[in-house]
């Protein structure tokens, strides 16, 4: 399939199938890494770290625990409303 590089405001652009969005699982508004690799273009989802809570709290243990602090009392509102 053959496309345009079209000029959008001072940008470069080059619209995308719906066909080659599908099959490549993305859609308007994901997150996508492009870099140049020799001669190519290569345009691929953005890996986004997922963190499970649980998981995290899991992995808490006396050697990775920070001991308490005190900053004294307070004096705004930083107790709350």
């Amino acid at each position: 399939m053959k496309a345009t590089i079209e000029k959008w405001g001072h940008t470069a652009a080059l619209r995308i199938p719906a066909a080659i969005l599908k099959s490549a699982h993305l859609g308007l508004d994901d997150l996508v890494d492009i870099r140049e690799e020799g001669d190519r273009i290569v345009i691929e989802p953005a890996q986004t770290k997922h963190y499970d809570l649980e998981r995290l709290v899991e992995r808490i243990n006396s050697k990775n625990r920070h001991t308490w602090v005190d900053f004294g009392s307070s004096v705004g509102k930083e107790g709350g409303p």
